[in-house]
């Protein structure tokens, strides 16, 4: 949903936990006696017999902002207390401060900064980091600040130290737009945040340079990509979306790239703006997308 649902006064309320009878109308209840009114629902379990329950519901409320510190209270004495449940309750006019990681390829982080300009991502931009500094002067031209941190081969530590100094406490999400560095589980302890990356659907059968070459040469007949959050464990966290497109032999390595970034274009923002607007829900090394 787009337009008004991000106008003041809308909440988002996500609940997950342990599947058990009651769970939806105790979140009606909860939310009609503090004045609000439902206006999205959806709701998924994994097993009805002991099984995994999730909720995203969009409702309206006057005042919503006054009225958080009561709703929550009335929240976690209903859901967490009494259910067991978890629960996050937000204000949908409120936009998730994005930041994004980059190195020289520029397909994805320019079709987010596009996409942000034009208001199809429900987010703000407050910085973009490189470890080149090739991408300046095209950040720039959005208004949007850009800080190259070079990464030493034997000194990955003194970079990720400066990320932080840049994105701790300044950001609710960082997406890695084709950052062709690893990232440490240090970091991804100490930033906070969330961390998406994109990256081409070879992978592990491609790993490594030239990964369009050798998918030409063994005759691939689809080309794609995946959206995941990062963990440490790398490529393998929790997928949040995948597309693919054919291609066939007529196509050459350079059109099986062209190709390629046209997808993950798609798929990046497509994670970014679903978790931009809370319809990702993280459950362990799945997840669920409302």
């Amino acid at each position: 949903m787009t337009g008004s649902i991000f106008a003041e006064d809308y909440g988002r309320l996500i609940v997950q936990g342990a599947d058990q009878p009651g769970i939806v109308s105790r979140v009606s209840s909860v939310l009609a006696e503090h004045g609000a009114n439902v206006v999205a629902l959806d709701q998924s379990t994994s097993d009805p017999a002991g099984g995994r329950f999730f909720q995203r519901t969009v409702f309206h409320l006057p005042d919503l902002s006054g009225k958080l510190d009561e709703l929550n209270q009335a929240l976690e004495a209903k859901l967490v207390d009494d259910l067991g449940l978890t629960y996050r309750l937000v204000e949908a006019k409120r936009r998730k401060r994005v930041a994004i990681m980059v190195s020289k390829t520029d397909h994805c982080m320019l079709d987010l900064l596009w996409r942000q300009r034009r208001g199809e991502l429900h987010m703000t931009i407050p910085m973009v980091i490189s470890n080149h500094p090739d991408l300046g002067d095209d950040v720039r031209q959005f208004g949007i600040p850009f800080f190259h941190v070079p990464v030493e081969k034997d000194d990955k530590a003194a970079a990720e130290k400066e990320h932080l100094n840049l994105l701790k406490g300044n950001v609710d999400l960082v997406v890695l737009a084709r950052y062709m560095q690893i990232i440490s589980g240090e970091f991804l302890d100490e930033v906070g945040v969330p961390v998406i990356n994109i990256h081409h659907s070879f992978l592990p059968a491609f790993m490594g340079a030239g990964p369009y070459q050798r998918a030409k040469e063994r005759g691939v007949k689809l080309v794609g990509a995946t959206a995941h959050y990062v963990t440490e464990d790398l490529d393998e966290g929790p997928i949040i979306e995948q597309d693919v497109i054919r291609v066939s032999h007529r196509e050459s390595t350079r059109d099986l790239q062209r190709k390629g970034a046209d997808v993950e274009r798609l798929v990046l923002s497509r994670a970014v703006s679903w978790h931009c607007d809370d319809r990702v829900i993280r459950d362990g090394n799945t997840t669920v997308v409302f």
